[in-house]
Order: structure tokens, then C-alpha cells, then sequence
């Protein structure tokens, strides 16, 4: 058996007891600053070494490698360069908002240069570091051991100004940081001089005298939200704002943005090489040059504007995607007692009133044991003096120096303590004067004035208020100077909607995830069997995949088919040119590897009332609510939950009052209302919507609110219009009705539109080609048939995707007869017969419209086959199939009750997304 050591310590406990000193050493000896004199221990020590050297504001220069070798060989036995670095910043009067370090060489500068060597460079105090030094030496403060007890240093400095607010502070400890703005010196002793009339102030009476932090390098800060946050909960976030002008050229009128301020801690050169390089990628595209025109005169960063480009709109830009405006993250972290503790502004301003009452108590007590020492020795001066001849006489008959101190403190003659004694034997003989006498007097009288002042002091709380408003009155005459951080209201960020123009535009996206927008108006309208025009030039092998038309102020939700979902706003997009690439998406979205974008949804704003339908390629379909998907992340939001073998392939917003319409490979259409689908989660798996065969697909889904057309298209060119009443409502979970025949002719089934009269559409190839035609032009025949033919397609090539255009662009723009493909004579006859195509369907109609095309294939659109006859057979057989439930849709119910635990998870990611988002800000 093992006997057990009582000297063994469990591994576990020790563990936690050593990293818990650790953490302590870390948060109060390295990263955090004290309350009362705002310093981090290395910043005491390299002053306080400084003042051991004598190297003051008067005195000459010092090596910066000599105060460095003092400070690391005395008092902080760490790195060298950690210690310069420190010093550096002191002396850095774009780090702090008033120096501490007086340096002579070169310390860095705004554009990140480093600074010399320390065996080059030369350093001295500020006269206002002597602020913090002051009466050190009357022990108004504790003084500890240094690293190696040799020697002692101050645990704190007897500072007059609360250097905490006045320079601020930044460090990160063990599981907590700090980051504290600095202040203007003057409103900050106007705050106190306050407080000490009326310690009953509250925050905002404190906000009337600092109204918010005041940046070395100027700058705006944009709404006083963030700063009565920290103000008053030790925690905020501020946004700060460079300052730009708009310059206008006399002579060429071009305008130029011009850039004078920068937000703290930015780098400027860093900042005009990230400006160049959006440029470049045309994420700024308003902007034709970036120069840095700084000198000695002052910041000066120069933004040419291309002609016609709207200022404003480049400058909110400069703000959104670049150092042109950050968050500063206001964490009033310090230590008190040796204990790490979140402050208010007031509690701040309060710890440093009650230090300073403790150094002026700690100094009175010194001065007042200095006077009353004096005071006791000129006391036996004065009487000595008053019996001179008998003192010379006493002094002359003594033996030695010691027999005559006996003589002087012996009772029996004049009573001198033995100190009085010891100064009037060591007085000169020239003091003998009367002169002399009159000044003893004079002293003893004055010193007699200020033990009384002394114990004034000591004796009422009032008089050391005083004595701190004195200070501060002091303080500020001398080293107050004019705010240079403007702050104004929050007037929000410049809605940038309101300066760009409310037009439509077309964006297309390429298979191999290029992604570009252009105007409507740059493609003219074209008859029935047009040609088209190129919309996208594509690569070898790549094609144009997805069309969709929005308005530049809407919100583009980009839904891929992995069923997540990402957005942006339609402006947000690249602008190229007709035949070009466009960009890649992925250098716009942060696609997962594997996912392609399926869908996109054209939201003008999101409201309550609507909903996102979205359809996957087996047949589910599930419904959420808009707001569910108002707040993206970066790294997009999950919509609906899929299997393994399944993929999403559409989604539509609806009102909560309309039909759907799912369409399958094979040609087939259900159409339901939406109520039989309930509003679940975004991580849900929906309910099946449509019943498919083993090999087959959905192809497309459309939502309807009231009477439309059913458009149909196939993958060879061809498609139809159909009545909305052919379709009869069904249960959801069928398998359809026949919509349009998917023959060797038309091909398979691309995608289905509900559409207008008046509506014009978009309609793409695999090579890229695009054509624009009216939907009026399109034949409204019954759906089982083969339809007519929209677009002329080459053998090799196919139609991939279809869109509908909006209708005041149809009324605004003019039809190009050189782009038509057609006679006029043909354009009239055509007109005519789709005038008889919008009433009901007749025989008669079909064989009129037949002779106007003189199209020998389209004869077939009359005849119902074989094969149609046994559609409307399978179509009776689905309704009765629509009556029973499928299980796995009944299962699929039960999975929809209880929220997915990926779809948890993904809601709390976003709640932290959040939150993680403000403190990233608060900490950079």
C-alpha cells in the first residue's frame, strides 16, 4: 500500500493555482492600467527612471538606449525592444493626445514607418510628465521592492491630471482588455473642478463638460449614443469618420475628394493602398486615382472623381469598404486595489479626486513634520540669540563638543532638546549678527504660518478641494488647447439609394459564377423568332445560366442550391458591359465549396405578411417567413434543410394568399394553395408539394394571387401560353396534369412563368444569346399540346433559362427595326392574330393563327396523340393518389413540429454572429 505524502500537491491544482497567478501577474503587473495615474508598469518605470536620471524637460537630451538599459536593468526585467517600443509611443503625438516623451530623431509616423534604432535616437520628459512626478518625494504615494530588492520604485505616481481619460490606454490581459479613448485636458479639468462643487453630478451634467473623446489625429465622431453608453456602463461603440472635402477644378470642373483627417490608429498608407486596390476590382468604381499629397503642412489624401460620378455616392463607399470609418470599442477596463474592475466615467473622475485628496493628505503630513522640525530648531535659535553671551560663555568652558550639548539641554540652565543644541553649536559665527538674528525670527514667524496652514489642511475636506480645483485651474491654463475631434449628431449613414438612380437592370450570371448587371434599356425589343442579342460574353465551355431582372434599390436574396441564403443590394452589384465576363461571384458571396447559386429574390423591403415559398428538385416545397431572413451573415443563413440526394432549385415570396404551381421534367404541372403549406423554421424540410417518378425532376415553380397565363418552355425553343383555369387545384403531394408535351421536337421541359399580356421576356441560351419579346406574341392554346416556337436555336444549342421583364419598360422603349428578324408585313399580320389569341380558345382561332405562321411543325399543337390521351388517364390516376398522404410526407409533418438542431444551432450562430460582430468592433 502507498502511504500518502502530504507533500504531494494533485496536478489539477496546481494547474489552476499557477495559470491563476499568472493571469493576476499578466492582468495587474503587464496589460492593465491603475485607476488613479492611468499607467501600465512600464510606463511608470521608464518615467520614473527618467527622473532618476535627470533627464528633465530643461536638461539636455538623453540617448534612448541609456533610459532603456535604466529602466530593464532596475526596475522591468523584460525585452529591450518592448521597453523602446513603449517609449517611442510616448513620444508619438499621433498615439497620444498629449506626449509624455520629448524625442529627438525619428519615431514612426502615420504611415506605419518604424522608427530608428535606439542607439540613434534621443529622448527627454515632457514638461507635463513632471505633472505626474510631482512631490514624489514627500511619500505621498507607497514605494515596493523592485524585481530584484535592491531597490525601491513607487506602486503609483502622485499624478495632478487623470491620465487615464486624458491619454487613454489599450492592452489585452488574460481573458479581458481594455480600451479606453483619450480626452481633451481642458474639458476634462472642467469636469472635475465639477464634481468637486457638486459631487451629486450625473452622467449627462458630466457629458456637458466632456462631451465625447478627443482623438490626436482629429477626426468626427458620428452620434452621442456610443459615447453615453461608455459613459455610463464602461462599455460603447462609437463610430469614428475621416474628414473629406470635395475640391472642384476651376478649369476642368472635375472633382476631387480630399482627405485631411483619418480616424485613430488608422495607417494611412495602408488605407491608400486598400483604396487603389478596390479600385481595381471595381468595388469602388466612381473613383480614377488615389495620390497621397501629404507634407509637412499637413494630412492631405487626393480622390479623383470620373465624370458625372456623384461625390457623395464615392464617399459613402470610401466609408463602407474602408478605414474611412471605424468603430472604436470603448471598454473603461482598469485596476483598483488590485483588482481588475469595468468603470464609469464618473467612478473614473472619483478614483483620481480621491487619490489626489490622499497625495495632498500624505504631502500636508510631510510638510507639516518638515515645518514643525524647523520651526523647533529656529526656536532654540531664537532664544539662544536671546541669551548669546551666556551660550559663548557655557560653550567656551566646556571641554568637548559633547560636554557643551550636555550643558545646553541641562534643565537647570536653558533646557535646549538635543537637537536644538546640535544647530546652535553647529551655527556659524556670522549668524551671530543682528542681521542674522531678524531673519531667524522672520523664518520662525512664516514657518509658524504654515504649520497653521498645515493643519488647516488636514483638519477640513473643503480646503483640499480647493487646493485639487487650484491644481486643475492651474493645469489647464497651461497645457488646455482646442478640441480636434469634431462630434455630430448621428444623421445614420448616407442612404446611398437616394443618390443613385431607380432604374431596372438585367443581371446574369454565368455557369462558371461570373455575375454582372446592365440597364433594360440596353436591349431593344424583337419579335416572335428574333435572333436576339449577346447578353454575356462567356468563356470556352461556359454559358449563361441565370437571368433576373430587378430595380437597383431592391434586395437581392441569393438562394443556392444547398438551400442557403445570402444578400445584396442590386447597385451592390458589378456593372460591365454587354459582351463581358462580369466578376466571379465568389469574390462577392462566400459560397461553400460545392454550392451554386439556384435562385435570387427581388425584395423591395421586407415586411411581415410575406413569406419565401421555396421547391426543391424532388418535389418538396416549405414555407418561411421574409423576416425570418432580414438579418444575413457573411457566411449566408440556412433556408431549408435537404437530403442528401436533393438540391433546391426556386423560391418565390408570396403574400400568404396564392396558388402554387410546381413543374416537372417530364412536362407535368400541380397547382395548389399555399395554405396547405404551414410556416415553419428556416431549417426545416418542408412537406412534399409534388409526386415524381424514380427518374424524374422538378424543373420550376411559380406562385399566383390572381388571373394569369401559365407560360411553359422547353429546352428546344418551343412553348405556350395556357388558361390558369386549365389547371385545376389539387392537393399538394400529386403528381400533376400534363402541361406541354416534352417530344423529340421540344425537348424537355425547362422552366414555367405565370404571365401577363403586357409582360415581356428575357430568354437565354447556352451560348450566351439573348433574346426580348413580348408575351402577347405567344399562342394561348390548351396545355397538353406541343406549343410555338419563341427563339431560333442553332442544332448544338439549347434554351436554359427564361425571365420575365417589367411592364413600364415594355411602354418606354422603342423597337429596333435593324434588330428585327421579321417584315413588317408579317409584324401586322402577327399583331392581328395575337388580338383573336386573347379572347377564348377556339378551334377556329388555332387554324387562323396556323396560317399566319405557315409553320408546318406547329400544326401539331391541334392534335392531341396518343400519348396525350393517356395523360389526362394519369391524370385522374394522380387526383386519386392526391387523397391519400404520403407517409413520408406524413413523417416529413412530424420532423416540420420539432425545429431541426442544425437550424438551432444556426440561430444561436447568428444571435453570437451578432454580438461577436459589435465587440470586433469594439475591439479594433
Amino acid at each position: 500500500m502507498i502511504e500518502k505524502d502530504d507533500n504531494v500537491t494533485s496536478i489539477e491544482k496546481e494547474m489552476k493555482q499557477s495559470y491563476l497567478e499568472y493571469a493576476m501577474s499578466v492582468i495587474i503587473g503587464r496589460a492593465l492600467p491603475d485607476v488613479r495615474d492611468g499607467l501600465k508598469p512600464v510606463h511608470r518605470r521608464v518615467l520614473f527612471a527618467m527622473r532618476q536620471l535627470k533627464n528633465d524637460w530643461n536638461k539636455p537630451y538623453k540617448k534612448s538606449a541609456r533610459v532603456v538599459g535604466d529602466v530593464i536593468g532596475k526596475y522591468h526585467p523584460h525585452g529591450d525592444s518592448a521597453v523602446y517600443d513603449t517609449i517611442v509611443r510616448m513620444a508619438q503625438n499621433f498615439s497620444l493626445r498629449y506626449t509624455l516623451v520629448d524625442g529627438q530623431g525619428n519615431f514612426g509616423s502615420v504611415d506605419g514607418d518604424s522608427p530608428a534604432a535606439m542607439r540613434y535616437t534621443e529622448i527627454r520628459m515632457r514638461k507635463l510628465a513632471h505633472q505626474m512626478l510631482t512631490d514624489l518625494e514627500k511619500e505621498t504615494v507607497d514605494w515596493v521592492p523592485n524585481y530584484d530588492e535592491t531597490m525601491e520604485e513607487p506602486s503609483v505616481l502622485p499624478t495632478k491630471f487623470p491620465a487615464l481619460l486624458v491619454n487613454g490606454s489599450s492592452g489585452i490581459a488574460v481573458g479581458m482588455t481594455t480600451n479606453i479613448p483619450p480626452h481633451n485636458i481642458g474639458e476634462v479639468c472642467d469636469a472635475i473642478m465639477a464634481l468637486l462643487d457638486n459631487p451629486e453630478l450625473d452622467i449627462p451634467d458630466i457629458m456637458q463638460y466632456i462631451p465625447g473623446p478627443d482623438f490626436p489625429t482629429y477626426g468626427i465622431i458620428h452620434g452621442k449614443k456610443g459615447i453615453y453608453d461608455a459613459y455610463t456602463t464602461g462599455r460603447g461603440v462609437i463610430t469614428v469618420r475621416a474628414k473629406m472635402e470635395v475640391e472642384v477644378n476651376s478649369k476642368t470642373k472635375k472633382e476631387t475628394i480630399v482627405v485631411t483627417e483619418l480616424p485613430y490608429q488608422v495607417n494611412k498608407a495602408r488605407l491608400v493602398e486598400k483604396i487603389d486596390e478596390l479600385m481595381r476590382e471595381k468595388v469602388i468604381e466612381g473613383a480614377s486615382f488615389v495620390r497621397d499629397e501629404s507634407d509637412r503642412q499637413g494630412m492631405r489624401i487626393a480622390i479623383g472623381l470620373k465624370r458625372d460620378q456623384i461625390a457623395d455616392v464615392v464617399i459613402n463607399q470610401l466609408y463602407k469598404h474602408t478605414y474611412m470609418q471605424t468603430g472604436f470599442g470603448i471598454i473603461f477596463l482598469a485596476v483598483v486595489n488590485k483588482r481588475p474592475q469595468l468603470f464609469t466615467i464618473k467612478e473614473i473622475l472619483e478614483h483620481f479626486i480621491e487619490h489626489r485628496k490622499e497625495v495632498i493628505v500624505r504631502r500636508t503630513l510631510f510638510d507639516l513634520k518638515k515645518a514643525e522640525e524647523r520651526a523647533h530648531i529656529l526656536e532654540g535659535l531664537k532664544k539662544a540669540l536671546d541669551h548669546l553671551d551666556e551660550i559663548v560663555a557655557l560653550i567656551r568652558a566646556s571641554a568637548s563638543p559633547d560636554e557643551a550639548k550636555e550643558a545646553l539641554t541641562d534643565v537647570n540652565t536653558f533646557a535646549f532638546s538635543m537637537i536644538q543644541a546640535q544647530a546652535i553649536l553647529e551655527m556659524r559665527l556670522q549668524r551671530l549678527t543682528g542681521l542674522e538674528r531678524e531673519k531667524i525670527v522672520s523664518e520662525y514667524e512664516a514657518i509658524l504660518k504654515d504649520i497653521a496652514w498645515f493643519n488647516e489642511i488636514l483638519g477640513s475636506e473643503a480646503v483640499v478641494r480647493g487646493i485639487i480645483k487650484d491644481e486643475m485651474i492651474e493645469l489647464k491654463t497651461e497645457y488646455s488647447d482646442d478640441r480636434r475631434t469634431e462630434i455630430v449628431e448621428d444623421s445614420g449613414e448616407i442612404n446611398i439609394e437616394d443618390l443613385i438612380a431607380e432604374e431596372d437592370m438585367v443581371v446574369t450570371i454565368s455557369r462558371s459564377g461570373y455575375i454582372k448587371r446592365n440597364p433594360v434599356s440596353l436591349y431593344t425589343s424583337q419579335h416572335r423568332g428574333g435572333k436576339g442579342k449577346m447578353a454575356m460574353g462567356t468563356k470556352e465551355d461556359d454559358f449563361v445560366e441565370h437571368l433576373f431582372v430587378a430595380s437597383t434599390h431592391h434586395t437581392f436574396l441569393f438562394i443556392t442550391n444547398m438551400g442557403k441564403v445570402y444578400q445584396s443590394k442590386v447597385y451592390e452589384l458589378p456593372m460591365a458591359g454587354r459582351s463581358s465576363l462580369g466578376k466571379a461571384i465568389v469574390n462577392l458571396l462566400n459560397f461553400d465549396e460545392g454550392e451554386q447559386l439556384a435562385t435570387v429574390l427581388t425584395v423591395p423591403e421586407f415586411e411581415d405578411d410575406k413569406y419565401v415559398i421555396m421547391a426543391t428538385r424532388m418535389g418538396r416545397v416549405k414555407k418561411t417567413d421574409l423576416m425570418a431572413y432580414s438579418r444575413p451573415r457573411s457566411g449566408g443563413l440556412i433556408g431549408i434543410k435537404l437530403a442528401d440526394d436533393d438540391e433546391l432549385i426556386a423560391a418565390r415570396i408570396s403574400d400568404g394568399t396564392m396558388d402554387i404551381f410546381l413543374g416537372s421534367r417530364a412536362g407535368k404541372v400541380i397547382r395548389f394553395h399555399e395554405q396547405e403549406i404551414r410556416t415553419t423554421a428556416r431549417g426545416s424540410m418542408g412537406v412534399r408539394g409534388m409526386r415524381i417518378d424514380e427518374d424524374g425532376q422538378v424543373v420550376g415553380m411559380e406562385v399566383l394571387s390572381h388571373g394569369k397565363t401559365l407560360l411553359t418552355v422547353t429546352e428546344n425553343g418551343y412553348g405556350k401560353r395556357s388558361y390558369i383555369e386549365d389547371y385545376r387545384a389539387q392537393t399538394r403531394g400529386g403528381k400533376g396534369v400534363f402541361s406541354i408535351r416534352t417530344s423529340k421536337r421540344n425537348g424537355m421541359m425547362v422552366n414555367l412563368l405565370l404571365v401577363e399580356e403586357s409582360d415581356e421576356l428575357m430568354l437565354v441560351t447556352d451560348k450566351g444569346k439573348l433574346i426580348r419579346t413580348h408575351v402577347e406574341g405567344i399562342s394561348i392554346i390548351s396545355r397538353n399540346t406541343q406549343g410555338v416556337r419563341l427563339i431560333n436555336l442553332s442544332d448544338d444549342e439549347k434554351l436554359i433559362a427564361v425571365a420575365r421583364l417589367p411592364e413600364d419598360e415594355r411602354d418606354s422603349d422603342n423597337i429596333s427595326d435593324e434588330d428585327n428578324n421579321i417584315t413588317s408585313g408579317e409584324n401586322d399580320q402577327t399583331a392581328k392574330d395575337n388580338k383573336k389569341m386573347r379572347e377564348p380558345e377556339s378551334l377556329l382561332m388555332e387554324d387562323a393563327f396556323l396560317e399566319t405562321r405557315g409553320d408546318e411543325e406547329d400544326e401539331d399543337i391541334l392534335e392531341p396523340d396518343e400519348d396525350d390521351l393517356e395523360s389526362d388517364e394519369d391524370d385522374l390516376e394522380s387526383d386519386e393518389d392526391d387523397l391519400e398522404p404520403d407517409e413520408d410526407d406524413l413523417e416529413s409533418d412530424e420532423d416540420d413540429l420539432e425545429p431541426d438542431e442544425d437550424d438551432l444551432e444556426s440561430d444561436e450562430d447568428d444571435l453570437e454572429s451578432d454580438e461577436d460582430n459589435e465587440d470586433q468592433d469594439s475591439l479594433e
